[in-house]
């Protein structure tokens, strides 16, 4: 195997450094399929630093508003799609006949899981097979779909070497984790560094001097599989440490002790701390899947993972305590039963202040709630309609119901699934029967009272 610095500093021969060349100095046609949370900041971040982009999509009605100069993701502002297209350096299409004509073609399509919780890697092997359709020597592909160690290699590879091409000698094959966070003010696509793993020193050479041109920093690892290792590592480090916050929710909250305060004590030492917060279910497009990829790969080798299978459990549970919780706080305020009850679910995106539904628990506790007899609606700025998804289809077209005093005066309950900044609480906690906050907002905002329930 070769370690980074090799691959970092082996001697390129002719054709790789004619092609070197072109990344690293020339304009590059770059391809990215998948034009979602991860492709559309991609493809900007390439427009940004001058490269020509051609983006892939097998929803017409998305790439015909992208070709608009229209955004669909609330934090990606419409004026940055309109000015790459103004620039003449980015286009959509639904044509993958055209996946020829990238000189580098980035794949950033959805990894989820199964009903079973097992890896479903059929939007990787479609695009493989497409790609191989019209593979090319010279090109780079590179997938930064989040995924279990080895897909690169034990996946893509094969499908694309089945066109008689062969990896490091006619074309170039390399793995980079996405590192998105969708909202947030202080780290966008260009100024995290990228982690780079390639099929062997010209692609790793490759792949580096294309990424060198669109982000801050790469970091090159030994080989693809250490890079999807560095990206499980990254969102597994996450889920075990909110599923151990989300633990000592449960423990103090039985011994009277607000998990919040003593989050925000210990934060306040200067070393070996590092804050995470409790809250009613794991969310996004990462950190509820990722753990289960590895685990998943792991009964290849024979090896249990009980630390990372037992966070899994401790997360997956965190609905359920909620419901319950919102049961007793109705028995209490109410004198009833979640049965008939009005919930008002406040926040349904996984996180706040995005327009982004992806695994959201705000989804689960719906589901969990209405399997017990309650009527339940929701409110959310930044989703006034719920989308279709995977696990819960049946609430796909609900649309927000507005947020004043009247209609908060109809509900049973509300319960504060996502902390949306624009959300005024102090008007929650004046007319609500009684709210069961899963975020701390409320005194997070000020707005203390006993109708607040933690949870």
């Amino acid at each position: 195997m070769y370690t980074a610095a090799a691959q970092a500093t082996a001697e390129p021969s002719a054709e790789t450094a004619r092609r070197l060349a072109l990344f690293r100095e020339g304009r590059p046609l770059i391809g990215v399929i998948g034009l979602g949370y991860v492709g559309v900041p991609l493809a900007l971040a390439a427009v940004k630093a001058d490269l020509p982009v051609l983006g892939f999509d097998i929803a017409a009605a998305r790439v015909a508003q992208l070709n608009r100069g229209e955004s669909f993701i609330r934090h990606i502002p419409a004026a940055a799609i309109a000015e790459a297209r103004a620039s003449g350096r980015f286009e959509a299409t639904g044509d993958f006949a055209r996946l020829d004509e990238p000189d580098a073609i980035l794949i950033a399509v959805p990894t989820p899981l199964t009903r079973q919780r097992e890896p479903d890697l059929s939007f990787v092997e479609n695009t493989a097979r497409a790609i191989a359709s019209r593979l090319r020597p010279g090109q780079l592909i590179v997938l930064e779909s989040t995924t279990y160690p080895g897909t690169t290699e034990e996946v893509i590879k094969p499908v694309l070497e089945a066109t008689g091409l062969r990896s490091g000698k006619d074309f170039y094959l390399a793995y980079s984790p996405e590192r998105e966070d969708p909202g947030n003010p202080t780290h966008g696509t260009r100024s995290i560094p990228k982690v780079v793993g390639g099929d062997g020193p010209a692609a790793l050479a490759m792949a580096r001097a294309l990424y060198g041109r669109i982000v801050v920093d790469t970091v090159p690892v030994s080989s693809t599989a250490t890079a999807e290792a560095v990206k499980l590592t990254e969102n597994i480090f996450r889920a075990v440490n909110i599923a151990l916050v989300n633990e000592l929710k449960l423990v103090y909250g039985a011994m009277g002790i607000d998990v919040w305060e003593v989050i925000e004590a210990a934060k306040t030492k200067p070393f070996g701390f590092m804050p995470f917060y409790p809250g009613p279910g794991l969310g996004g497009h990462c950190i509820p899947i990722d753990p289960f990829y590895l685990t998943w790969k792991a009964r290849e080798y024979d090896i249990a993972t009980r630390f990372i299978e037992l966070a899994g459990e401790i997360n997956t549970e965190m609905p359920y305590h909620v419901v319950n919780r919102l049961a007793e706080a109705v028995d209490r305020s109410a004198g009833r039963g979640l049965n008939g009850a009005r919930i008002l679910i406040l926040g349904v995106a996984y996180k706040k202040n995005v327009d982004d539904m992806r695994e959201s628990p705000a989804l689960k506790l719906m589901a969990l709630l209405e399997r017990r007899g309650a009527v339940v609606d929701y409110h959310d700025p930044f989703i006034p309609v719920l989308p279709p998804t995977r696990e819960h289809g049946e609430l796909a077209g609900r649309s927000s119901v507005a947020l004043d005093a009247a209609t908060l005066g109809r509900y049973d309950a509300v319960l504060i699934a996502t902390d949306h900044d624009a959300v005024d609480y102090r008007l929650v906690a004046l007319h609500a029967k009684v709210v069961v906050d899963t975020r701390n907002a409320c005194q997070r905002h000020g707005v203390t009272g006993a109708k607040i329930v933690k949870a």
